[in-house]
């Protein structure tokens, strides 16, 4: 005898569905690669991915092809991902912070047919071109105003690629086990590696994350992932915070210590996560203009042990808890 409640597959699609119908308003806010604050709610993240996907499906692309993107944090950068995702493509964040030559790998490893690309990035897209032949088309996230003068094949404002497209399309309805995202390893040793996500382990790994030892997120928390969406999920992130209808801040392109400290107090962030240079810069920052913290309460750090002076100085000097991943 089988249970049949809620017997459906845990694909991630049901939770930027779930963000919609329930945490339509929350905000997600983005500091944009052209500079301005922009911000946007999971209602409309929902309804521009969902244009996302029918611009994959007129350009030919089905369940399993690999759609990569070389992006910051931003809502369009998770647009995308729930776009590539729901219709049973292969996201496949590439990491800017790679040599070339790997880069150039692991696109042509992974067989990427579209790339989705932000400003800073397009000149070495431009540089790497010749060498990465599976690469149909490239989409540049910004708007006609905006893009700059490439070579890259069939390139296309990321606005005008989905401004014309419809909102109705099936997302899901496919296996739970189905490539959901594939991240590829730096390469220490060899070539990167390709570690290949299932929608299942992704909806699993949310669940995780948003335990009170993890990240905790709740609808009243504001977090602020400064860890890149290209380097391990985010952390999971991009998934938790639309699970919990947390109010997501994106930082964009600007890391340093003033930007990512602006971004904290002017949006009041409670919890964030970073790598320890980044945390290293903002300390520096904060101790040069004798700044404190009004709203920031937890921090998970990771990627790389972190210095016990870092972990004092949150809870001695700032009373911020640390959660040492």
């Amino acid at each position: 005898m089988l249970g049949l409640m809620q017997d459906w597959p845990l694909t991630v699609d049901k939770i930027i569905d779930h963000a919609r119908n329930w945490h339509g308003e929350r905000e997600v806010v983005t500091r944009s690669v052209e500079g301005p604050i922009v911000r946007t709610t999971y209602a409309a993240i929902h309804d521009r991915a969902k244009r996302v996907s029918n611009a994959l499906k007129d350009w030919g692309i089905k369940p399993g092809d690999r759609v990569a993107t070389l992006a910051w944090n931003t809502a369009n950068h998770i647009e995308a991902w729930y776009g590539i995702m729901g219709i049973g493509a292969v996201c496949h964040t590439l990491n800017p912070r790679l040599f070339p030559e790997q880069l150039v790998y692991i696109i042509n490893h992974a067989e990427d047919r579209i790339i989705f690309v932000d400003l800073t990035f397009v000149p070495l897209l431009d540089a790497i071109l010749p060498h990465i032949p599976t690469v149909e088309r490239v989409v540049v996230m910004t708007d006609a105003a905006h893009m700059p003068q490439t070579k890259l094949p069939k390139a296309v404002a990321y606005e005008d690629a989905i401004a014309g497209q419809s909102t109705d399309v099936v997302w899901g309805d496919f296996d739970e086990q189905t490539a959901c995202g594939l991240c590829y390893t730096s390469g220490t040793t060899g070539n990167p590696k390709g570690v290949l996500y299932s929608h299942r382990s992704n909806f699993l790994h949310t669940f995780m994350g948003l335990q009170a030892t993890v990240m905790g997120a709740t609808p009243k928390e504001v977090i602020l992932p400064v860890v890149p969406m290209f380097h391990a999920n985010a952390w999971g992130i991009a998934f938790a915070g639309p699970a919990a209808g947390t109010k997501l801040v994106m930082p964009g392109a600007k890391m340093d210590g003033p930007s990512i400290y602006e971004l904290i107090e002017q949006e009041g962030v409670t919890f964030s996560a970073a790598v320890p240079t980044v945390w290293q810069g903002l300390f520096a920052h904060m101790k040069q203009n004798g700044l404190g913290f009004s709203t920031l309460k937890r921090v998970l750090i990771g990627g790389s042990a972190c210095p016990e002076s870092l972990i004092r100085g949150f809870q001695d000097d700032f009373g911020v808890e640390v959660t040492h991943a």
